[in-house]
């Protein structure tokens, strides 16, 4: 699949190569080790997180928390408590990021702990599934918001995918061509969101001071009892908060990974934690549940009744809300395709670097190319909502990476040890995260992914372990056109 132990290509492949100019590609000088640019610092990693787990759900319908708990009361408990779930997550994710400073996430952690199987089946999963359809669904919330400004005649799916496409191609462009341009895209769109939901959360307090408090009078009541109607609830809220964990994709690309990194993953889900609860505090200050249970698009109600003529600008925090969360998962998404394929576990290009420009170029076009692909499926939303319990699978799989590190390198200095009890937690929510859906509501599709993430056992015997098919030639010509080379290694922790 990579042919990397080909001698043909090790004799053709252009390693640490500069392409000058407009010179051709035969022309080259060895140059200086090609390299991820160290880009991503403490305000750059903390938007990153921050906006990437932020997308348009806040803003359009979190009625499912409140649905399924039956009260206010125990609706904000749940995304307070999800909060703090995620918070021991970024703890975890902390100590294994600066115990094993390489980009990848969860990929390099299993990699490190239990070998190339688990890792090749995350990869597989998050690379062909997860990510691509996370970017597309984002990306079409992006779209329907910007039709919804301009009416327009004929087949109504046929603009919002045209814009939607359009949408991926500029975040592919921008990432591809500059670390630092998609980071500051990516400070400017969470500024922007935060902003519009600064609004919600001062307007929330003010009419709270001025005496709009029925919503919170005997808030508890009517909450379910169930604890597997709780659970889901839970999972309901945690999925709003997924991508607390994005920052450990680009680990290799942040300045001072030992201090940015956890201070960045901290940072960021307890101000989204904040933002969350008051925002849903801010909601109920202007309608009642039952209303905010009958929205689709609650900021809107929100803005009709307390902005007046000035609503329009919520909005438009959709659109920076969409367009900045799916910046985030494209930069960070590409990221889990350039270290496979850097290990042999996709392709060895798609591994590559833009020789000027220092960017993982391939992996990013890769990524992308799948999400425009994505955009033509009419059920992506099914697909996902099945797939989901899989994030959490490998979500546990990675806490017991970090227990099992706990004893296998013991005797290596950790910038950061969490307290034990962290991971154990963590790691027994996550088992009760995949198994509760399963039993509440038991349906053939968990099956069918289950399935297909054992599947890809297929695709990693032939091609990876016994490397029984090599694209050395095509490998080479990719890599003269792109002007991409190997890029460094980082040394084993």
């Amino acid at each position: 699949m990579d042919g990397r132990d080909s001698d043909g290509l090790k004799q053709r492949r252009l390693d640490n190569v500069s392409f000058q100019g407009s010179e051709t590609a035969s022309s080259v000088v060895v140059e200086t080790e090609v390299h991820l640019k160290k880009a991503v610092g403490l305000l750059s990693g903390v938007s990153l997180i921050v906006g990437t787990i932020i997308g348009s759900g806040i803003f359009i319908s979190p009625k499912g928390v409140l649905d399924m708990t039956g009260s206010v009361g125990l609706s904000l408990v749940v995304w307070a408590g999800s909060g703090v779930l995620a918070l021991l997550g970024s703890l975890c994710w902390s100590e294994l990021g600066t115990l094993i400073q390489k980009s990848g996430g969860e990929w390099a952690y299993l990699m490190e702990a239990f070998g190339p199987i688990p890792a090749f089946l995350y990869a597989w999963v998050s690379v062909i599934v997860i990510r691509p359809s996370s970017i597309a669904i984002i990306c079409l919330t992006f779209a329907e918001y910007v039709t919804s400004f301009f009416p327009y005649c004929g087949k109504p799916d046929i603009p919002p995918k045209i814009i939607a496409a359009a949408a991926i191609v500029t975040l592919m462009i921008v990432n591809s061509l500059s670390v630092k341009a998609a980071a500051r895209v990516q400070v400017i769109f969470t500024f922007a969101k935060l902003s519009a939901l600064g609004i919600i959360m001062v307007g929330g307090i003010v009419r709270l001071a001025q005496g709009h408090t029925s919503q919170f009078e005997d808030s508890f009541a009517g909450s379910t009892k169930s604890p597997s109607t709780i659970a889901l609830a839970f999972y309901q809220a945690l999925w709003a908060y997924d991508g607390w964990n994005n920052l450990n994709y680009v680990t290799e690309e942040i300045e001072k990974p030992e201090k940015n990194l956890p201070r960045a993953n901290i940072l960021g889900v307890v101000l989204v934690t904040v933002v969350y609860v008051l925002t849903n505090i801010g909601y109920l200050t202007a309608m009642t549940s039952q209303e905010l249970l009958d929205s689709n698009a609650v900021a809107v109600l929100w803005g009709d009744r307390v902005l007046k003529s000035a609503a329009v600008i919520l909005p438009i925090a959709v659109l920076f809300s969409t367009y900045g969360s799916a910046n985030g998962t494209v930069f960070s998404g590409g990221r889990v395709v350039y270290v496979a394929g850097r290990a042999g576990h996709l392709p060895e290009l798609l591994s590559y670097v833009h020789v000027r420009r220092l960017t993982p170029m391939p992996s990013i076009i890769f990524t992308c190319c799948i999400a425009l692909i994505m955009i033509g499926i009419s059920n992506i939303g099914t697909l996902v909502d099945f797939f989901s319990f899989t994030a959490w699978l490998f979500y546990g799989s990675t806490a017991g990476a970090l227990l099992y590190m706990r004893y296998t390198k013991r005797d290596v200095k950790r910038i950061i040890k969490i307290p034990i009890v962290i991971p154990i937690i963590f790691l027994l929510c996550a088992i009760y995260l995949v198994v509760a859906p399963i039993v509440e509501d038991p349906q053939i599709q968990f099956l069918y992914a289950a399935i297909f993430v054992v599947g890809g056992l297929i695709f990693y015997f032939p091609l990876v372990h016994f490397k029984l098919i090599k694209i050395d030639a095509i490998t080479t010509y990719f890599q003269l056109f792109m002007e991409v080379s190997p890029s460094h290694r980082a040394p084993e922790s």
